[in-house]
């Protein structure tokens, strides 16, 4: 047996490995904000791409008429007010061919006259206008009833050809040699001319807009001068009764002058409506989202003529002559939603990116980046690679080492079992190997001691050995033990 002292012959201990746990707890972290972040990615560009831009197409009549104006107007509000919506202004000869372009689904948005023929899929949003039908004789001559224009020549004073065939029908005159009396006032004319007995007109129908005969001082200007009297219509409310889209109108006193006072008391009279209509199929969110616009913003889509100045809600009524759109009646009966309604399509868009995201990170971890522990069974290896080493350890100190190596690998077991470093997996074939190399290293320090002790007994009859700094290093040896 070689008697040289202990060597620095064992191997290093491998390096140790990184914390699993926290490593991986670092990974779970980073992997569930990212979860996260693409997640609210995902209802962000969901939420924009619901709230994109959106192009209306607003079919109107002549570019200078009431309805073009107003389009122009809604318009520019949308845009000031960041709205998604857009409007693309499609003019036409006139608004009944702008009705049958919106008829024809060839537009979203289009205003109508209550008179006019209402497309099938025609929805209300808004009321903009009130037109007063306006009887009125020459001079102080009365018109006790709508009965007596139909032996009179009447002139129709308005704005469109379609309030001619309006008059016709609330005069129950037919297409004939009588309709011929009832004729458009000429472009220009003023009240004045139409009742200079060189046009021979008995009466003048005029078809006004409710917010602009307030305004109109003309009207006050030809009453001084005693060119004019208004007249009352009887039959109102039995016509607004038969007749589909009329109203039964009443003109409050002093509404056309003040001095004189025309009327001087509260006046029966009929009028039309002028609506803001869309198409049926447009959602309730569009359409209560522009409902809100027009109705929040009424002092900007006015015009300068009047028209639009006083817009009213649509009539959430069932039997209104046009319905109004679910969306617009939403709006108008402050049906709000709750949050979850509100925002119910981006939550579920949000567990859906959620949970689809969250599985894929998942996958990642547990397949891909995860540190998984080592097994105990791992360990064992190490364990056998001492017990291999035994054999070749001359000394108690080089025993010790591999004692402490032993020590060591079971201390580190044991510390990765509490923290999770290192799994329960073989572990059985860990604790096997272990008391295996504990009871080889037990035996061989028990084998050295006894060996270290039979060199150092003199042989009988011999004199004292001599001095041999061989012995005294196994001497010491045996005694650090």
């Amino acid at each position: 047996m070689s008697t040289e002292g202990p060597t620095s012959s064992l191997t290093e201990p491998p390096p140790r490995r990184p914390k699993v746990i926290k490593t991986n707890q670092q990974q779970v972290f980073l992997y569930v904000v990212l979860t996260l972040l693409l997640s609210l990615a995902t209802v962000w560009g969901g939420r924009a791409m619901l709230h994109n831009s959106e192009t209306l197409t607003f079919a109107v009549g002549a570019p200078n008429s009431d309805e073009a104006l107003f389009a122009a107007k809604l318009a520019t509000v949308l845009t000031s007010n960041a709205s998604r919506f857009r409007i693309k202004i499609v003019n036409n000869a006139d608004n009944a061919k702008a009705l049958a372009q919106f008829d024809r689904k060839q537009a979203d948005l289009a205003v109508l006259r209550t008179d006019a023929k209402v497309p099938l899929r025609a929805r209300t949003l808004a009321i903009l206008e009130h037109d007063l039908v306006l009887l009125l004789g020459p001079g102080n001559k009365k018109i006790k009833s709508i009965a007596e224009l139909k032996k009179k020549k009447v002139a129709v004073f308005a704005e469109s050809e379609s309030s001619l065939a309006f008059v016709r029908s609330i005069l129950d005159i037919p297409d004939g040699p009588d309709a011929a009396k009832i004729q458009m006032a000429p472009q220009g004319a003023t009240l004045d001319k139409l009742f200079a007995p060189a046009n021979g007109f008995g009466a003048v129908i005029a078809i006004v807009h409710a917010s602009g005969a307030v305004r109109d001082k003309a009207y006050e200007q030809v009453a001084r001068r005693g060119g004019f009297t208004l007249n009352a219509i009887e039959e109102a409310k039995a016509l607004a009764r038969k007749l589909p889209g009329i109203s039964s109108e009443t003109l409050t006193a002093g509404t056309l002058s003040t001095s004189p006072k025309i009327p001087d008391d509260d006046l029966d009279t009929i009028g039309l409506e002028w609506l803001l209509v869309v198409q049926s199929r447009m959602s309730p969110t569009a359409a209560g989202e522009l409902a809100r616009i027009v109705y929040e913003n009424k002092a900007a889509l006015g015009l300068d003529n009047g028209f639009a100045t006083r817009i009213e809600p649509a009539s959430v009524e069932k039997d209104a002559f046009v319905i109004a759109h679910q969306g617009a009646a939403d709006y108008i009966n402050d049906d709000t939603k709750s949050f979850m309604d509100k925002y119910s399509d981006l939550m579920y868009v949000g567990a859906a990116a959620l949970s689809v995201i969250g599985s894929i990170f998942a996958a990642i971890y547990a397949k891909i980046t995860r540190i998984a522990p080592e097994k105990a069974s791992e360990l064992s290896t190490a364990i056998l690679d001492i017990g291999e080493r035994i054999e070749h350890a001359h000394s108690l100190d080089q025993l010790e080492c591999l004692q402490d190596e032993l020590e060591g690998i079971l201390r580190g077991a044991v510390i990765g079992l509490r923290d999770g470093t290192i799994s329960t997996d073989g572990l059985d074939t860990f604790k096997l190997g272990y008391e295996f190399v504990r009871d080889e290293i037990g035996m061989r320090r028990d084998y050295l001691k006894r060996h270290a002790n039979e060199t150092g007994k003199p042989a009988p009859g011999a004199g004292p050995a001599p001095h041999d700094d061989s012995n005294v290093v196994v001497v010491k040896t045996a005694q650090s033990a």
